[in-house]
């Protein structure tokens, strides 16, 4: 937020620009970022939640014990309905994606902080990191009857071909739909939460009105970056599942 002249200048997208940790250097991409810390800080606290949570293991379970438990069945159960049992050899992946997305999102809620998730070269790298790893492993699996995927042998013959290539065109769209949803989902909350508060700050007594916009929206960011997380996870599943079982 800047004041030129006798305008006001809100400047929501300056909250994620990306800039180096030490000095004024060039950034390269094996610059030290806001990116980075922020990244290694999601790192460390998903290390923590686990390690801090299952400490003291137990029969009965302590509150941190049974969130970590109640976390993991989630998304156990996750990965066994939609995928099936035999995609529960790949939990825990499945579950380490789930963890970094949403403490991502949820240390992007801190005041001063900087959303990872809200760029798209990270939400691409963890999207293309899934598309490859299904696809890979749809071949492995199957060779060349992954392609069944892609073949609709319920629909009518002369329809086939045309569906066919509706359904390779729409697989390799997979990647950029599940970056873009999740990188543009942070990245609009945050920019109307700025946006909100920069009249909070001029408009004095009246500031009561974006004060409780900003609450409102900074609430239904909390339940944006949990419902992402499921999403973005409940999606791998579903190309996990594509991976197991092509035929349609």
């Amino acid at each position: 937020m800047a004041a030129e002249g006798q305008g006001l200048v809100v400047k929501p997208m300056d909250q994620f620009v990306i800039s180096p940790l030490f000095g004024e250097a060039q950034l390269l991409w094996y610059t030290p970022s806001n990116v980075t810390l922020w990244m290694f800080l999601t790192v460390i606290a998903v290390a923590a939640f686990f390690l801090l949570g299952t400490m003291r293991r137990a029969e009965v379970p302590g509150r941190g014990q049974m969130f970590v438990e109640l976390v993991y069945g989630f998304v156990r159960n996750m990965v066994e309905t939609v995928a099936g049992r035999d995609a529960l050899k790949f939990f825990p992946i499945i579950l380490t994606i789930f963890m970094f997305i949403l403490l991502s999102n949820l240390l992007g809620l801190i005041p001063m902080s900087f959303t990872t998730t809200s760029h798209i070269a990270v939400t691409a790298t963890l999207a293309l990191t899934v598309f490859v790893s299904v696809t890979l492993l749809g071949f492995y699996k199957h060779r060349l009857g992954f392609l069944k995927l892609f073949w609709i042998s319920a629909a009518p013959l002369p329809l086939r071909p045309v569906l066919a290539v509706i359904e390779v065109m729409s697989y390799f769209v997979r990647p950029v739909s599940h970056s873009i949803r999740l990188a543009g989902n942070m990245m609009a909350g945050h920019a109307m939460i700025k946006v909100f508060a920069a009249f909070a700050g001029i408009l004095g007594f009246g500031a009561f009105v974006p004060i409780v916009a900003i609450s409102a929206i900074y609430a239904l960011e909390l339940l944006v970056a949990i419902i992402q997380a499921y999403v973005f996870t409940i999606l791998t599943c579903v190309y996990l599942r594509d991976a197991l079982h092509p035929s349609h």
